[in-house]
């Protein structure tokens, strides 16, 4: 039996952040301590990270998170794994959590109602209801919900404008969904400031539906944002409903393709991965810059020279981090926050 002795959790927060330099460089001190790897972004507005760890690391940085009142109601999806889902840990701050043209919105003010799992699913088949798929093309045709309406955008950002192609579903039911939840606190909120009277929000998204819920009826794989690419949800009718882009085949192999320059990701099945070399084309295939493909289709940066302190202290000066680097004792670097 394959041993998970490690976690991803995937998590945000909604959240007043004043000084976002000095909190990210507290919390990226407290992930390497602990060994905890992943993307994290904090922002004006919150928190938002997947990371992963062993179990015991993953539950100190849950009980770091919940001890500052201001993420006290941060809730974490919790998903098993037999390694790490990251190579390196990065701590980044940006003018948002998740990026959109919403930066007005406040989800803490208005947002749609809350549904958690078993809720979506006794609600979602119901006549007057619509189920919407707030994500990007490239994670909506790898999997959906069954009858789900999806947008035709390249990134999230290109949302309230396709917004205007819903005008005609004022009047229903709308249930939106997303990954973990987080894009749908906005989406659903800007749906209200446009008209929309009945707007509602999968709480916890594809992932928590499929650890609470099943899964049922939704179609395909879900794509994740770690080394895993994508992931099965469905434990109660599972499909595959992509073809891969090279051959048509069904196939629901999600392949970052080899082609630095290039990039897409595109469902491509085990044989023309192994044909193209990880590519999507052959023009993508001959490009002088092409990755070695190792047959996932996903491609680490190269991690050698990696040191987890780089960048840490932007406002310290270098002996502080000289310091850390060594690992000698500081009386200089706070270190009040560790469990």
């Amino acid at each position: 039996m394959e041993n998970k002795d490690y976690s991803i959790l995937l998590y945000y927060c909604y959240a007043s952040i004043e000084d976002t330099e000095a909190y990210r460089e507290e919390h990226h001190l407290f992930c390497v301590e602990h060994n905890i790897r992943g993307r994290i972004i904090i922002s004006p507005e919150g928190l938002n990270g997947t990371v992963s760890g062993l179990k015991e690391d993953c539950e100190k940085y849950m009980a770091y998170i919940h001890a500052d009142p201001r993420f006290a109601k941060t809730e974490f999806k919790i998903d098993s794994h037999d390694k790490h889902a990251f190579a390196k840990i990065h701590v980044r701050v940006k003018p948002e959590i998740v990026h959109s043209s919403l930066r007005h919105i406040d989800p803490n003010t208005r947002t749609g109602k809350h549904l958690e799992p078993e809720e979506f699913k006794l609600l979602k088949d119901q006549e007057d209801v619509v189920i919407l798929d707030v994500r990007s093309n490239y994670e909506h045709e790898l999997g959906r919900f069954k009858n789900a309406i999806t947008l035709d955008i390249d990134n999230f950002r290109d949302f309230p404008e396709k917004v205007k192609e819903l005008e005609h579903l004022k009047n229903k039911k709308v249930l939106t969904y997303c990954t973990g939840g987080i894009k749908c606190e906005k989406a659903s909120a800007f749906l209200l400031e446009q008209g929309f009277q009945d707007v509602y929000q999968l709480h916890g998204g594809i992932i928590k539906y499929g650890m609470e819920a099943g899964g049922e009826d939704f179609e395909g794989k879900c794509y994740v944002f770690d080394n895993r690419i994508a992931v099965d949800v469905n434990k109660v009718n599972p499909s595959v409903i992509s073809t891969c882009h090279v051959c048509g085949t069904v196939c629901d192999r999600m392949v970052n393709c080899a082609n630095p320059s290039c990039n897409e990701h595109l469902p491509i099945c085990e044989n023309c991965g192994w044909e193209l070399e990880g590519a999507c084309s052959v023009a993508c295939k001959e490009h002088p810059e092409k990755r070695t493909y190792d047959g996932t289709g996903y491609y680490q940066k190269n991690t050698n020279g990696y040191n987890p302190y780089k960048g840490l202290f932007r406002r310290q000066d270098k002996e502080k981090v000289k310091h850390l680097i060594h690992g000698e004792k500081n009386p200089g670097v706070r270190t009040d926050h560790q469990s």
